[in-house]
């Protein structure tokens, strides 16, 4: 459990931030002994639900060295751009972009299909603008093989529960070899949804290519925050 200075570390604002979203029962928190105290993936999944940004830095320092994940840009051209997807209904939607991804030999289609329609409830978080976008608790492993990230653009738009209330028309989806590496690479595809250049880019339904461009200067602005970070402490 993360404490409000942890809390405030982990979404890059102040505690007072944090106290004001507590006392307006904004975030989800719980009071531990008098305490207050949030729970590390209810936290993040709030905050990309409502598309806050959320400090790389401070998800690095939970992470193991050998699960640094490469950049959002690699992680983009590593994977695929699926255009015209089926989207009659959430599960068939979940089986068409399951057809056309490329998966690993250690993950048979008909078991992801499964698992992934199992979890059609909580398996991406609708953010808004038509995009969904996977859920922090909700990753798919593939042990041993680089991050990607896809994107499915719908046929049609599909029903979600978005908080503007639009449907749903893109997907992006993350096979990642550790949690660790999802949760990065997921707090990077956040903060690119935050940016109008990228998401010009998917409205726009650009290339897998096109989104690794809108993302590189992304990615080098993070560096610099993280560089910038590690010189102040």
């Amino acid at each position: 459990m993360l404490t409000v200075n942890e809390a405030a570390a982990l979404m890059a604002c102040s505690e007072r931030r944090v106290y004001r979203w507590v006392e307006a029962a904004e975030i989800p928190f719980r009071r531990i002994r008098d305490q207050i105290r949030f729970d590390r993936a209810e936290l993040l999944d709030w905050a990309m639900d409502g598309r806050h940004p959320v400090s790389i830095e401070a998800i690095d320092r939970r992470l193991e060295f050998d699960e640094r994940t490469p950049s959002l840009e690699q992680a983009l051209r590593a994977g695929k751009v699926h255009r015209d997807v089926p989207s009659n209904g959430r599960e068939s939607t979940i089986r068409a972009i399951v057809e056309r991804t490329v998966l690993p030999a250690s993950l048979a289609p008909a078991f992801v299909v499964a698992v992934m329609v199992a979890r059609e409830r909580t398996l991406w978080t609708a953010i808004g603008n038509g995009i969904a976008i996977p859920q922090v608790r909700q990753p798919i492993i593939a042990a041993g093989l680089p991050v990607t990230v896809s994107v499915s653009y719908l046929e049609q738009p599909l029903l979600f529960g978005a908080p503007d209330g639009k449907p749903i028309q893109v997907i992006f989806q993350i096979i990642s070899p550790t949690i660790g590496e999802h949760l990065r690479v997921l707090a990077h595809l956040s903060r690119a949804l935050l940016d109008p250049g990228f998401c010009a880019v998917i409205e726009r339904r650009g290339s897998n290519e096109d989104l690794a461009m809108a993302a590189h200067p992304l990615q080098r602005a993070d560096s610099a925050d993280a560089i910038t970070s590690s010189q102040r402490g």
